[in-house]
């Protein structure tokens, strides 16, 4: 067998603009200076997504424990979830300990849908978190009516979407408040770090409060009036954030050059990648391969074939609702025998290498490879 370079299934593209930033933060960005490259990362943001306020975090976990806190979400309340994302989405309800319930999602965009949603709504429900999946979206306007007329808080969980657009509108301009991650493996990335806009000035003003300890705006005197969190970026992450931000359009391109190429070499019968509905511009985060039932092999042996011909990738997100941090709770057994379109991904997908530093001839071999175990099965 060739002798070949590890395939990363994730990581970023990273050039001298971003280290020449970085190093100028680690020079500057101390007492006059401090939080000029964060406050620069947060109209940044806002602009990007057509919001009225930004406001820069640790990670996008720490955007959906603010906005469930600050929305007052409770004991008593059920945030409806996917039932199929990264665990980051639901257990912020447990911070603030209300219960999460897992929804089906359309079998095409991998996304909630308002008539799925409709079906898991009962008297508790008080928000919906919508996850736009390795880069799709689902249709917003179906779901933001919906939750107009029911009264419920949006959230836009936008961790995996960054560029991506919804009839024009992008990414991170949807419900009440949106969240966005930008860990290493994202296509916008600051090691780590998220962000969470909002438009409302009574939102935006509570949840600064309490990512400072909960202290009041230019309080040097520690008097902390509530106990809360502490949730801050560092400039030097901001200051990388914003040259991956202003090279955005480049960074999309070649997330969407690298599943086309997939797209042009993958043709099995019974597999799917991530669509793309006429509505949407999928940026593609990550290119996901799903089978149908006619492939009668579970997805860590695909993934075991691929590893030990130097591919990596990860498994399609598990269903929530099968996980052992939920065992047994939160009506879990239900969800999994009524969720069958989750049950179906979980089982049956894959993450493809989608790194942004992918080389066509890497994407060429992992489709040959992916190509020949089908054909062998």
């Amino acid at each position: 067998m060739i002798e070949r370079k590890p395939i990363p299934v994730a990581g970023p593209w990273i050039t001298e603009k971003e280290i020449e930033a970085v190093t100028e933060a680690a020079r500057t960005s101390w007492y006059g200076g401090a939080g000029r490259a964060v406050k620069t990362f947060e109209k940044n943001m806002a602009a990007l997504t057509k919001r009225t306020f930004a406001i820069a975090l640790p990670h996008c976990t720490s955007g959906l424990h603010l906005i469930l806190r600050t929305a007052k979400i409770g004991s008593d309340d059920e945030v409806i979830v996917p039932d199929i994302t990264w665990i980051a989405t639901s257990a912020p309800i447990e911070y603030v300990g209300a219960t999460p319930v897992f929804c089906d999602v359309d079998p095409r965009t991998w996304c909630l849908t308002a008539s799925a949603i409709e079906k898991v709504l009962t008297s508790r429900t008080r928000a919906i978190v919508a996850v736009n999946l390795y880069g799709g979206m689902p249709d917003y306007a179906a779901i933001e009516q919906l939750a107009r007329e029911r009264n419920l808080l949006l959230i836009e969980d936008a961790a995996e979407s960054i560029g991506s657009r919804y009839q024009k509108r992008p990414s991170g301009n949807f419900g009440d408040a949106s969240v966005f991650s930008f860990h290493g493996s994202k296509t916008v990335t600051t090691g780590e770090g998220g962000m969470l806009v909002l438009d409302n000035p009574s939102f935006y003003e509570r949840c600064c409060f309490l990512r400072d300890h909960g202290r009041p705006p230019g309080d040097r005197f520690f008097q902390n009036t509530e106990v809360a969190f502490k949730y801050k970026m560092t400039d030097l992450q901001a200051a990388l954030g914003n040259v991956q931000v202003s090279r955005l359009d480049e960074l999309v391109e070649r997330k969407r050059q690298i599943f086309s190429w997939y797209a042009e070499r993958l043709k099995i019968p019974g597999t799917q990648l991530n669509e793309e509905p006429a509505d949407v511009f999928n940026t593609y985060w990550m290119t996901s391969l799903v089978w149908n039932e006619d492939h009668a092999f579970s997805k860590f042996e695909l993934m075991k074939h691929l590893q030990e011909r130097g591919i990596d990738t990860r498994p399609f997100f598990s269903q929530l609702s099968s996980i052992p941090a939920y065992k047994g709770r939160f009506r879990c057994d239900e969800s999994r025998c009524e969720n069958h379109v989750a049950t179906r991904l979980s089982e049956r997908g894959i993450n493809l290498p989608s790194a942004l530093c992918l080389t066509e001839e890497q994407v060429d071999y992992t489709c040959k490879t992916v190509t020949d175990f089908f054909k062998g099965k």
